[in-house]
């Protein structure tokens, strides 16, 4: 068998699993993988930052389905990717980070950038470790491969010293997966799949909840037949929105629009069947009080994880098993049975949808200043379903949110139980990447803009043509509004910007760029910046006044019920929302 160099013998590896496309921020301790890569024809995507080439890798897996790939050096590039792991971490996303290490024979020693690196990455990985002795490079690759893919998706972390990855070329074979990986699929019992469809069956108002086990178990086409065969509506979280397309009578978007009053008017009620389909219960779902499965509902579960089942509220029917084969077998036992059409609660759906897309309309109607509802309508009508949206920001993701439409899963990108913002760049970079026959375009608030700018520079040197539109309302929007809100005008304190020219500094990076300032020239602004080819930036000056309404529940979620003062706002009538 011929002789490997280390590096050659990881990037081998990893391109035995599919791997075409890295993220990295260059070190002397990663010299040897970044030679390989060269070696195998493996694209390395350089980036300005650590936390942004983690983004990035974050972000790959977001769109396919499949684990991103990040290398960061020693020390501080470890330090700095810990963020975008922990991101990954809290949403559940497939990720390998790769990074280097200070030799172990200086091991307590005091060298450069020295430090227990597997132990800060511990806690927010499913496998953690230092790769020990060179001819186990790749075997470590294929273990942690096999962690971050295996059941509840996540991200890992090896760490290889230099002692280990400067060493003579090895006589030793790659592994391949196939030989390591054991069966991950799984379906539950026949009994409990019998007992979710006869709950199904004699449902009047069904809902879906798909989460990202929906997404990374691909199964779109079994979800789209299967809502297809009950008459069921799909809500979708941040991670497999547009499973079931959105412009369908049976696709819909935040699981909140479940609990619409004007559906549950049309159509007698709320959801009486809930299924959840490998999405968590948590604060995207709902809980207690405020949870969008309304308590009486009937709640099927399904789930890879056991210990997911029954989180924060019972279920009646535990189905647990991999989504896609579960979807499978219980389209195999529906034959011959027969779903009602729900055709009230479709339509009460339908207009909810139209209605909560158009709540903002007669603001936005304005030139000047320009709403944030307008902007993201804009942004969401260029693209019409055909594209990747990704959205970053505190208010600026829920505005676009409310106006994205969504065909695919995969093609809307955006936050999840971190909250980590500095995620728009990088991931519409991966997404781009990933898909380059695709239109990207990333909506940023001006606050989010900052935390990854420089990544304009990593867009334009790998000719990466994305469209970033700044949401410029001169200020963290969020909690500018919740300042106000809670303490007056005057008391806005850490939270205002300014009329930055974010177009220029991209500009001068290289980009496309335009300076916006009336909602008519929107449009044609974001039409020019798709059709130059290049990497774009499109700065939109906003009403730096105008709040979304979840700032201001936000802010008063801690008040006493009844009418109260909001110094900015005016008098608010509350209602208990805990």
């Amino acid at each position: 068998m011929p002789m490997m160099e280390p590096g050659d013998l990881l990037v081998r590896a990893l391109v035995d699993h599919g791997v075409r496309e890295v993220f990295a921020l260059s070190g002397g301790h990663l010299d040897p993988i970044f030679q390989a890569c060269a070696n195998h024809g493996v694209r390395i995507i350089d980036t300005r930052h650590e936390a942004a080439a983690v983004h990035m890798a974050d972000g790959y897996a977001r769109t396919t389905g499949k684990p991103g790939v990040a290398f960061v050096t020693a020390g501080p590039g470890v330090t700095n990717a810990i963020t975008g792991v922990a991101n990954a971490y809290m949403d559940a996303i497939p990720l390998i980070c790769i990074a280097g290490r200070s030799p172990m024979r200086d091991d307590d020693h005091l060298p450069l950038q020295g430090m227990d690196q597997v132990a800060l990455m511990a806690p927010i990985t499913k496998f953690a470790r230092t790769v020990l002795q060179p001819e186990r490079i790749a075997e470590y690759l294929v273990m942690a491969w096999r962690q971050a893919t295996s059941g509840r998706p996540g991200p890992v972390f090896l760490d290889i010293p230099i002692d280990v990855l400067f060493t003579p070329p090895l006589d030793v074979a790659v592994p391949k997966l196939s030989r390591h990986e054991a069966e991950r699929r799984s379906i539950p019992p026949a009994q409990s799949i019998e007992a979710a469809l006869d709950l199904l069956e004699h449902a009047e108002r069904p809902a879906i909840f798909a989460g990202g086990g929906a997404f990374f178990s691909g199964a779109q086409e079994e979800l789209r037949q299967f809502a297809a065969m009950t008459a069921a509506p799909v809500f979708a979280n941040a991670k497999a929105r547009g499973i079931v397309p959105e412009w369908s009578g049976l696709g819909y978007g935040n699981f909140a629009l479940a609990s619409s009053p004007l559906a549950a008017q049309a159509a007698g009620g709320p959801p009486d069947v809930v299924m959840l389909l490998g999405a968590r219960v948590g604060m995207f779902t709902g809980t207690g009080p405020r949870s969008f499965i309304p308590t009486e509902a009937k709640v099927i579960q399904v789930d890879i994880e056991p210990e997911e089942i029954g989180r924060a509220r019972d279920v009646d029917v535990p189905l647990v098993g991999d989504v896609r084969d579960t979807l499978r077998a219980m389209m195999d036992q529906a034959r011959g049975r027969t779903f009602g059409d729900h055709a009230d609660w479709l339509r009460g759906l339908a207009a909810s949808k139209q209605a909560f897309r158009a709540m903002h309309d007669q603001p936005a109607s304005r030139d000047q200043p320009i709403h944030q509802s307008r902007l993201a309508r804009e942004v969401a009508n260029a693209l019409a379903g055909d594209g990747i949206i990704v959205a970053d920001g505190g208010e600026t993701s829920i505005w676009m949110a409310e106006q994205a439409i969504v065909l695919n899963a995969g093609d809307w990108l955006t936050h999840g139980y971190l909250g980590c913002l500095g995620t728009g760049i990088p991931f519409a970079i991966a997404a781009k990447v990933a898909h380059p026959e695709k239109r990207v375009v990333a909506i940023l608030g001006d606050g989010s803009a900052g935390l990854n700018i420089a990544e304009f520079d990593t867009a334009v040197r790998h000719k990466v043509p994305i469209v970033v539109v700044i949401n410029n309302d001169q200020g963290w929007g969020m909690i500018r509004h919740g300042q106000r809100a809670r303490y007056g005008a005057e008391r806005v304190i850490g939270a205002e910007l300014g009329p930055t020219r974010y177009d220029l500094v991209a500009e001068g990076f290289g980009a496309h760029a335009e300076f916006v300032t009336s909602a008519s020239e929107i449009a044609p602004a974001v039409q020019r910046a798709l059709a130059s080819g290049k990497t774009a930036c499109i700065n939109v000056l906003t009403d730096p006044d105008q709040p979304h309404m979840t700032s201001i529940a936000m802010a008063k979620a801690s008040l006493a019920e009844g009418e109260v003062e909001l110094p900015y706002y005016g008098k608010k009538k509350l209602v208990p929302t805990a």
